[in-house]
């Protein structure tokens, strides 16, 4: 047993009780009685007591390690011999317990804890040597990475410099050849103007002789001399009559000079203008150098430059715009549209308002949709088109962004409505996207309907609202205003056929029609590339009819259109 009594504990070392007791009180450990309890803490504790009391001054050195106490006991058996007869057995047990003192076991875990502490450290050793290694070698392809790249650099900046050279040589060779065509230009020049002094004379002499005849001289057609302008003399023979008739003809080219009319766009080449000009392009470049300019055949100069080279050389010049082609567009769609019959169109209606303040759930609960639900962090970052079939007729819903970023964005969607929505949140009240939605609707110049939204809420303020508004002189119509209010909740549908009928009443005073047939024109709201689908355009058509194959031209882009998705 782990625990034996006083009594037993004296018995086994073989001493009197009342010395037992005294020893354990002088060890500190507390018995009251002899039938007390003691346990094997205690009996170790006692050991050490004695051993120090006896003068050993370092018990842990000279005391064993290990106690091994023995226990004997004695008992009788009796047991049946036979015939009602009985024997009793003396039998006697003997017990063997070994205790370990407590600093061996802290020693012993102490060694273990060593051990352990250092089997830890030679782990993170090598754990730091490999962490080492692979920095190293890290460092090493940095360094390779570097030297290539180093390489791939002076490589790139020796192909530059033998590209300046060649360029270099390039331009030299443009300039002599540029130069010998100045020369050859100036020869030609020359040559024209000896001809055109000689065509004068000859002009000259040819009137001169026409007085003398009586004739009236020809500015326009002029014979030849020594051709068929003289009277052939008939040769009479015997035989035959041969008349002789000389191979060159007897016209010359006119000597009034020809004025043509250029069509000059943005940029042109020398060699295209001169063919413009019905004009060598050494002459175009030989009036460029008089004016001070270095160029070539190939080379692009401006519309300005180019007028003044036309009116230099004697011919009209015709500034051709770079929106030409969309102005003719225009141009045609107004006169389809005037040829046309007006019918009553449906209103384009913006959403507009700050960032969460429920434009997109709005216009959700119109539209019996989830929009919302499936945009990035649900905040609206495009330009929405929805056409929608309300119990009030037809109408073009416009969702835009309320975020700061998507300024450009609203101000689009406002040029191109009809009515704008304007949402503030009646928790919330006026935020600076809202002051910014009434600017582009003053600037558009189209009436303003305000949604106060989420009036469902518990912090809702209606009245807060319509002051911040008046601040911006948006004054209700309950307030002696012109601007509808109306309240509603995206949430539990409060308020949205109010907000319908408010629509359709500034609808049918704006008498909105365009005609239906004809050359469309509209707005290009949004337009990507995807893939497999290629250019891809969010339009709103605000007159005419456009089908699948018609040309569409938006700025300087242009195409053809396969595929139309309501």
């Amino acid at each position: 047993m782990s625990q034996v009594t006083v009594t037993e504990f004296a018995q086994t070392l073989k001493v009197p009780v009342e010395r037992l007791m005294n020893q354990l009180s002088e060890a500190g450990i507390t018995v009251s009685g002899a039938n007390d309890l003691i346990s094997e803490d205690a009996k170790l504790e006692l050991l050490t007591h004695l051993r120090r009391s006896h003068g050993k001054k370092d018990p842990a050195a000279s005391s064993p390690r290990k106690i091994t106490l023995k226990r004997k006991s004695q008992s009788e058996l009796r047991l049946a011999a036979g015939q009602g007869r009985s024997r009793t057995v003396n039998v006697e047990v003997r017990r063997k317990r070994t205790y370990t003192r407590r600093d061996v076991l802290e020693e012993q875990a102490r060694q273990q804890q060593a051990e352990l502490d250092a089997t830890r450290k030679a782990e993170q050793e090598v754990h730091e040597a490999a962490e080492r290694a692979e920095r190293e070698r890290q460092e090493s392809l940095e360094a390779e990475r570097k030297r290539k790249s180093e390489a791939i650099e002076a490589e790139d900046r020796e192909r530059l410099a033998t590209e300046k050279r060649r360029q270099e040589e390039a331009d030299e060779e443009a300039r002599r050849r540029t130069e010998e065509e100045r020369r050859t230009a100036e020869d030609a020049a020359r040559e024209a103007k000896e001809r055109e002094r000689e065509a004068k004379v000859q002009k000259e002499l040819d009137q001169r002789k026409g007085k003398r005849k009586g004739a009236a001289p020809d500015h326009t057609l002029h014979v030849a001399d020594g051709a068929a302008g003289r009277r052939r003399k008939k040769r009479t023979r015997r035989r035959a009559v041969n008349v002789s008739v000389d191979s060159t003809h007897g016209f010359e080219r006119p000597t009034a000079p020809v004025v043509r009319e250029v069509d000059i766009p943005a940029t042109i080449t020398v060699a295209e203008l001169s063919q413009r000009m019905a004009l060598k392009s050494t002459e175009v470049i030989k009036t460029l150098m008089g004016m001070g300019m270095m160029v070539t055949i190939n080379q692009p100069i401006d519309q300005d430059t180019a007028i003044l080279i036309v009116e230099e050389m004697g011919h009209t010049a015709k500034a051709r715009k770079e929106t030409g082609l969309e102005d003719e567009l225009l141009i045609g769609a107004d006169e389809s549209a005037a040829a046309g019959e007006a019918l009553p169109r449906p209103a384009v209606v913006t959403v507009m308002g700050h960032v969460d303040h429920g434009k997109t759930s709005l216009l959700d609960y119109v539209r019996r949709t989830r929009v919302a639900a499936g945009e990035a962090g649900g905040i609206t970052q495009h330009i929405g088109a929805y056409h929608v079939e309300t119990a009030k007729g037809a109408l073009t819903f416009l969702d835009t962004p309320g975020h700061a970023a998507f300024t450009a964005m609203r101000a689009r969607g406002a040029q191109v409505t009809d009515i704008v929505i304007l949402v503030v949140a009646a928790d919330d009240g006026v935020m600076p996207q809202t002051i910014e939605a009434i600017q582009h609707a003053r600037a558009a110049d189209v009436p303003i309907v305000v949604a106060v939204n989420k009036i469902d809420r518990p912090n809702a303020d209606t009245d807060r609202v319509k002051k911040g508004l008046v601040q911006q002189s948006v004054i209700p119509d309950d307030w002696g205003g012109d601007t509808l209010f109306v309240s509603v909740s995206a949430h539990t549908g409060e308020g949205i056929e109010a907000l319908l009928e408010a629509v359709a009443l500034q609808a049918e005073l704006l008498d909105l029609k365009a005609p239906a047939e004809g050359q469309a024109s509209g707005v290009v709201l949004e337009a990507s590339l995807e893939r497999g689908r290629g250019a891809v355009a969010t339009v709103l058509v605000n007159r005419g009819r456009l089908k699948v194959g018609d040309m569409l031209l938006a700025g300087q882009e242009y195409g053809r259109l396969r595929a139309m998705v309501d």
